[in-house]
């Protein structure tokens, strides 16, 4: 079997499997893990995008929410539930006009414009009782150094807050 055949194997089967952090699920059979936005319409990003730019939930809002959800499993231990409130969000960079044929809008990275979480949070054991809950706001300003140059995902140093935050563990949560 050549190389690209295997390869291309591995990544099926990659895909086809549930994620670990998926199947995070506490005794009672609910999610581990919990986010939910709070007025996602008045977040700043809202506010400071363009009309012409305005993305729907499922561009940033749901797959924000779905890493964080996994990456947050794996840090919980068996029976804890962790609930994230998120109350504001400003995406790395901002909308700057750009003459064109179109008059559009470009998102433009620069280190004055990083990226900002803010959120509450409750992390509870399996009984129910709260072991620690908080409000947080994430933030970096090296955070153009924190992802790899190659990185093209759009939400690259929006993750990279989160991880930061959920790396830092028990003095975090």
């Amino acid at each position: 079997m050549t190389r690209s055949v295997l390869a291309l194997l591995l990544m099926t089967l990659a895909f086809a499997l549930p994620a670990p952090a998926a199947l995070a699920q506490t005794d009672t059979g609910g999610p581990a893990v919990q986010v939910r936005y709070d007025d996602p319409a008045h977040f700043s990003e809202a506010r400071i995008t363009p009309p012409s730019e305005r993305l729907g939930a499922d561009d940033y809002l749901q797959p924000l929410k779905r890493y964080i959800e996994q990456r947050a499993a794996r840090m919980l231990q068996p029976g804890q539930r962790l609930s994230i409130v998120i109350t504001d969000i400003k995406r790395a960079g901002s909308y700057e006009p750009r003459m064109g044929a179109a008059g559009t809008w470009i998102r433009v990275i620069r280190r004055t414009y990083p990226p900002r979480i803010d959120l509450h949070f409750t992390l509870r054991d399996a009984q129910g009782a709260v072991l620690r809950e908080g409000k947080r706001t994430l933030t970096s300003p090296n955070f153009m150094s924190s992802v790899s140059p190659t990185d093209t995902d759009n939400l690259r140093y929006e993750k990279a807050l989160i991880d930061r935050w959920l790396r830092r563990g028990e003095s975090a949560l």
